[in-house]
């Protein structure tokens, strides 16, 4: 039993001490045992959870899962510090004089007129922090292990500013047409589909970026659309959803959707 005083409420202070007791010389052998690389899937689940908190606009939950995140993070920090790498202090120090610098309009003189032109000095400043002295460099330091979606939708923004990109949307839909007759072909030739199902979908990226669409989430509420009809098809079928052809379920698939649209 270590010797820790029980609250009534904790502050972060308390989560800092906890986890210096749980990694302490005798504190769990689980939390001991783990590294950057061991817990790096917990972080992502973390965030995850956190981000279906705010889609359902459940503070109670957003509340507990904002802790989880925050475990995490304080749970690297102890590791790197124990590593002699750096200290949570560290973290802290970094992120607000990135906040003081790329934030000239607040702590500086810089005039702004709206948040259109704070997000391109953003823009401009890191650059010039990252020392990116040209748009592939840019490109190649966004993160790679993002969602593929959102991925694209940065790596096609880099290339905007750089004025690689259509004046309009029509350009976007062409492209989505001529990348599908490309997958078509080559699913006739029985080779190339993999790159060319790639490219139809980097393609569909732009488009939703012209129409101002989040692609990740747009395609996350079309599965959760999908599962819902299918759902509600297997209810109406009942046992016999098994011997039925393809066009009979179809049939309780148009039902479903214009059930919906009443």
């Amino acid at each position: 039993m270590v010797d820790f005083k029980e609250k009534e409420s904790y502050r972060f202070e308390d989560l800092l001490q906890i986890m210096e007791i749980l990694r302490g010389e005798n504190g769990c052998p689980w939390d001991r045992e783990q590294t950057h690389a061991s817990i790096r899937r917990n972080f992502i689940e973390e965030v995850y959870e956190a981000c279906e908190a705010i889609d359902n606009e459940d503070n109670t939950l957003l509340c507990e899962e904002l802790g989880d995140v925050l475990l995490q993070v304080v749970f690297h920090a102890h590791m790197a510090q124990s590593e002699g790498a750096f200290t949570l202090d560290d973290v802290c120090d970094g992120v607000c004089k990135k906040l003081i610098l790329r934030h000239p309009h607040i702590f500086g003189s810089v005039q702004v007129s709206g948040s259109a032109q704070v997000l391109e000095n953003w823009e401009e400043i890191k650059k010039k922090e990252k020392n990116q002295k040209s748009t592939a460099q840019a490109m190649d330091q966004v993160a790679k292990t993002l969602p593929a979606l959102i991925y694209a939708e940065k790596i096609q923004k880099k290339a905007r500013k750089a004025g690689f990109d259509w004046p309009d949307v029509s350009g976007a839909l062409d492209k989505v047409s001529e990348e599908t007759k490309e997958l078509a072909g080559a699913l006739r030739d029985g080779s190339g589909a993999y790159e060319e199902l790639g490219d139809l979908l980097f393609a569909v990226v732009n488009v939703a970026r012209f129409a101002g669409v989040d692609p990740e989430k747009a395609l996350a509420d079309a599965a959760a659309k999908f599962a819902r009809r299918f759902s509600q098809v297997e209810q109406m079928a009942g046992e016999a959803l098994s011997e039925m052809s393809l066009e009979q379920m179809d049939k309780l698939w148009d039902r479903v959707k214009e059930q919906e649209r009443q």
